[in-house]
């Protein structure tokens, strides 16, 4: 799968190939604004949100601009539930992983819809820098012995924190937004897109692919698992838009 999506990228970047069976009737666009969710193998149930803005190049190539914003969690994460409140929080996390990724890359026409309805099929590439925020996971703690309340709220250490039976609950994560550590990577991600629609201003579809996203150094989410600076993932995104 990794060789055929890279052969994918190479073909979107270096090669201008016709797109198939191209109806006279066929109209390209000068511009399009999609915007959809993101499904990712590093993520959970919604991995994250994107937007982007794509531009006409030539008849089978059109250049585009993005953001997404999306969530990494560590393959090790196991959600438990307090004892006392019922609330979950996840063993041992110390840290969040937020994503900013700005990205440009470029369209390849495989195949063109008709004007009116049909499926348009895209090679995908994209480039860009990667803007990790660790945020601090905090979650409430029971200092108090059997029958007595002295709950904290703290950011979780596993070190502190031992008796996970004291634990009664995560906190959400806008909690520790302001103590975000930022870290400087980048990305690179390629695949093929699907597009549906039966009208030529609007559009519905899925990009499937796969991303690789390397760090300067390891991020800690869970600092007595493994950790890692480089993310490798597969993704799908559902996106909507409208073209002009």
């Amino acid at each position: 799968m990794v060789r055929y999506l890279a052969l994918v990228l190479a073909l979107a970047f270096g090669l201008a190939l016709p797109a198939a069976a191209q109806s006279d009737e066929d109209e390209s666009f000068e511009n399009e604004l999609s915007y959809g969710v993101n499904f990712n193998s590093n993520g959970g149930l919604v991995g994250g949100a994107f937007i982007r803005s794509a531009f006409f190049m030539n008849e089978h190539m059109y250049q585009f601009g993005g953001l997404e914003v999306v969530e990494v969690k560590h393959p090790k994460e196991n959600r438990l539930y307090s004892p006392e409140t019922g609330d979950f929080f996840i063993a041992g996390k110390q840290n969040y992983l937020f994503v900013v990724r700005p990205h440009y890359g470029r369209e390849l026409v495989l195949f063109r819809k008709a004007a009116e309805s049909g499926v348009q099929v895209n090679a995908v590439g994209a480039i860009g820098p990667s803007i990790g925020l660790l945020v601090p996971y905090y979650i409430r703690y029971n200092y108090g012995g059997p029958g007595m309340e002295d709950v904290r709220t703290e950011q979780y250490d596993p070190t502190r924190h031992t008796n996970i039976d004291q634990i009664q609950g995560n906190v959400n994560f806008l909690q520790g937004l302001g103590e975000s550590k930022v870290n400087i990577g980048a990305h690179v991600k390629a695949g093929l897109s699907f597009e549906y629609g039966r009208y030529k201003e609007s559009i519905t579809g899925i990009e499937v692919g796969f991303a690789l996203e390397a760090y300067t150094k390891d991020l800690i989410i869970i600092p007595q698992a493994d950790n890692s600076s480089i993310f490798p993932s597969v993704y799908l995104n559902l996106y909507y838009g409208r073209r002009k």
